[in-house]
């Protein structure tokens, strides 16, 4: 049976904790950020878990992970 391929674009996305859980970084940090606070901006620094409901799909965009 031929290797199963990764999805770049998740794998550019998410990483395997070592846990087994999908850790992600958080969204709204990319652009038009002149009309967010400060305390906004410095709040999605952080990266966030992978909700329940998502987790076992993205887990099988990284069959390797």
């Amino acid at each position: 049976m031929p290797k199963m391929k990764t999805k770049s674009g998740a794998a550019k996305r998410f990483r395997v904790r070592g846990s087994g859980s999908v850790k992600r970084t958080l969204a709204g940090k990319r652009h038009i950020l002149t009309k967010r606070t400060t305390k906004s901006k410095r709040q999605l620094r952080g990266t966030a878990g992978v909700h329940a409901t998502n987790a076992a799909s993205v887990k099988a965009m990284l069959p390797y992970g």
